[in-house]
């Protein structure tokens, strides 16, 4: 059970989870907390910490001493102690979906599911970072006109310093881990501070990272309000560098981070192109799969259907067959589609719905909603005009629109400010390899739906979807910066000359 058992000192007598700072759960000397609510009952279940600027302040500087003796870890104990905390994870998986569950209303199986693959992530990522840190370059100066063999340039790959980690709801432990096991191999030290709805779930995975025997101070976990310690921590001249998941905030601390390394994710509008040519139930079962699966609540959700005309009424007849199968309800009954994370989202999503109906696309199911649950819905004949060929709704409802040639649906996909992903459902690969390099996105799927993973693949957006490539090798890269040192010869000298 959530804050029970090897996890009970990671709450305090009230029932609010602590945060986490220089190896000790504390409670914050603000006396506040912010309270986590249920999407399903729409009622407060969790409450973290609303810490303050100087406790942030103490995090950073503890995070900032433990890094200087963490560097100096062998590589092989700092993947030691990755493993360790991998198996950990795994280990207490149960507790830890249930936070999900009860947070973002995430379903039971799918919460599992997340916790698992995190701890396969942590492994993998310990096993890569030995091989990547592992290997440096060494270079001759004679290669270059000019010169004679006088330099032997030796290069390795040094951390950054303080990694500022922040993960978005929808995979509150995944998307850390993400962030924080490429950020420990290559020995940097770690600020988490987790989003609201799946604070508790993150502050779990923490406490398996401490459980596992981390150094004090390099790892830190702080709660609290955006409005209060969001800015703050982001322009802290303490952090080296930021890796962020999440919306338009991501937009907003790339003009304020200055000089410092930054790695984001910011959303997309994932379009999924439909040639007459293609594998009409595949490309069914994909559109709900990417569409609908966790009520739509993923970056690379399928979030537009662009279909050719000739063959967009058999598409859409087979993708509402399925769509009528969807179950809907409560995570813990482990249904398909569970109330989104916030009345907000739930508002913003019906806006989109009303501005579609009132500009005539037609509705292949009636709109439902209670509270923060909105049944499944596919939108046909959307157009242009209205916002849901557009915006993101982040829930689980899907636009159709019927195109007449490739090129309109290139179009269509390359005119949006996103360009996270995409896909193509096809049966000449002549035709998927011309479309894929056409489409202005970081990654484009070849009859499949959008997908972040398998981890280590490269993941990364175009325009507004992002900054620099997460997937655990770049990440790791992309958490370190080269260091050069330069042999100067008195005499040319030749290997075997």
């Amino acid at each position: 059970m959530a804050g029970s058992g090897v996890f009970a000192e990671i709450r305090d007598g009230d029932g609010v989870f602590r945060y986490y700072s220089d190896g000790e759960w504390k409670a914050s000397a603000s006396g506040k907390s912010v309270p986590i609510i249920n999407p399903t009952t729409r009622s407060t279940h969790f409450k973290v910490q609303a810490c303050t600027q100087e406790e942030v302040n103490k995090i950073v500087e503890s995070a900032k001493a433990a890094q200087k003796s963490w560097a100096k870890t062998p590589l092989w104990k700092r993947a030691e102690l990755l493993h360790r905390a991998a198996a950990i994870l795994k280990e207490h998986k149960a507790p830890i979906a249930e936070c999900l569950v009860k947070e973002i209303a995430k379903p039971a199986k799918d919460a599992v599911t997340e916790v698992v693959r995190s701890g396969d992530l942590i492994s993998y990522c310990a096993e890569e970072g030995v091989r990547i840190l592992g290997e440096g370059k060494f270079l001759v100066s004679d290669s270059f006109p000019g010169n004679e063999r006088t330099k032997y340039c030796l290069t390795s790959k040094i951390p950054l310093g303080v990694v500022l980690a922040i993960p978005p709801f929808n995979y509150p432990v995944n998307l850390a881990v993400s962030k924080i096991a490429p950020a420990l191999i290559a020995g940097n030290s770690i600020v988490l501070k987790p989003p609201t709805q799946g604070a508790v779930a993150a502050l779990h995975m923490v406490h398996c990272f401490h459980l596992a025997g981390f150094p004090r101070g390099l790892i830190s976990c702080v709660t609290g309000k955006g409005s209060e310690i969001g800015d703050f921590l982001t322009m802290h001249p303490g952090v080296s560098c930021i890796s962020f998941t999440g919306g338009d905030t991501g937009v907003a601390i790339s003009k304020k981070a200055g000089m410092i390394p930054l790695q984001m994710e910011l959303g997309g509008k994932d379009a999924c192109i439909i040639l007459e040519d293609a594998d009409l139930d595949l490309a069914a079962a994909n559109v709900v799969k990417g569409g609908f699966s966790y009520s739509g609540q993923r970056c690379t959700a399928v979030k537009v259907v662009l279909v050719m005309e000739s063959v967009a009424d058999k598409l859409v007849e087979k993708v509402n067959a399925k769509v009528q199968k969807l179950t809907v309800g409560a995570p813990e009954d482990d249904c398909d589609i569970t109330p989104v994370v916030t009345e907000s989202s739930a508002n913003f999503i019906e806006g989109l719905v009303m501005d579609a109906k009132q500009k005539g696309a037609t509705f292949c199911q009636e709109y439902r909603r209670e509270g923060n649950l909105i049944w499944p819905l596919l939108l046909d004949h959307v157009r242009p005009d209205m916002r849901i060929a557009w915006e993101e709704p982040f829930g689980p409802v899907l636009p159709v629109i019927r195109i007449n040639s490739v090129e309109e649906g290139i179009h269509h996909c390359n005119a949006s400010n996103f360009g996270l992903q995409g896909c193509v459902f096809t049966r000449d690969i002549n035709k998927a390899i011309l479309i894929s390099d056409a489409m202005e996105t970081g990654t484009v799927q070849i009859n499949s739906a959008p997908a972040r993973g398998p981890d280590h693949f490269p993941f990364q957006g175009l325009k507004d979807s992002g900054i620099g490539s997460q997937g655990i090798t770049n990440s790791i890269n992309m958490m370190t910066k080269i260091k050069t040192t330069v042999i100067n010869l008195p005499a040319p000298s030749y290997t075997m000359g």
